[in-house]
């Protein structure tokens, strides 16, 4: 971009401005920045939904673990449409530990007392984490149908059917 200025400003010693700064960083490699936050979404979901054994760097392959070691300006080869098919599968079965945490976690704070998810997860107001795990699913390239049947299933199965049937 352009950036106008009066020659009053031109003669000013000191500090380089804020916006030649940013005019001088470098662009990001957006889908990389998009790598990273499947990562961190993942790492948060394990912690908060206290989920045992689960190795996240285990849920991708070997260009996928290369890449979060890298600069974010830099152009890096992320996993391709071409899975490994045990990748695959850890996958999935992370995607349906984080619904069946999500949905016993919910069914055994409301089984103590009336607790609604909202004042369960107090800083997490409108999270949803079977709707996140949908969401990851079509990130990390499983189906987004199997993560909802799971969680219907889940539903029914601790007895919330007015929940199942929604």
């Amino acid at each position: 971009p352009v950036l106008d200025t009066e020659d009053a400003w031109g003669a000013v010693e000191g500090p380089v401005s804020i916006v030649e700064l940013a005019l001088e960083q470098k662009l990001i490699h957006y889908p990389l920045v998009e790598h990273q936050f499947v990562l961190c979404t993942l790492l948060y979901a394990i912690m908060r939904l206290s989920l045992k054994g689960v190795k996240p760097l285990s849920l991708f392959d070997s260009k996928g673990k290369n890449a979060f070691f890298k600069d974010l300006t830099s152009i890096q080869l992320l996993p391709s449409g071409d899975m490994d098919p045990n990748v695959l599968s850890l996958r999935q079965q992370f995607l349906l530990k984080v619904v069946s945490a999500a949905v016993q976690t919910l069914c055994s704070s409301q089984k103590d007392r009336e607790v609604s998810e909202e004042e369960y997860f107090p800083f997490e107001k409108g999270k949803n984490w079977p709707t996140l795990a949908a969401d990851l699913a079509q990130y990390l390239q499983i189906s987004e149908d199997l993560v909802r049947r799971h969680y219907v299933c889940e539903l029914y199965s601790y007895g919330m059917d007015h929940l199942g049937e929604e």
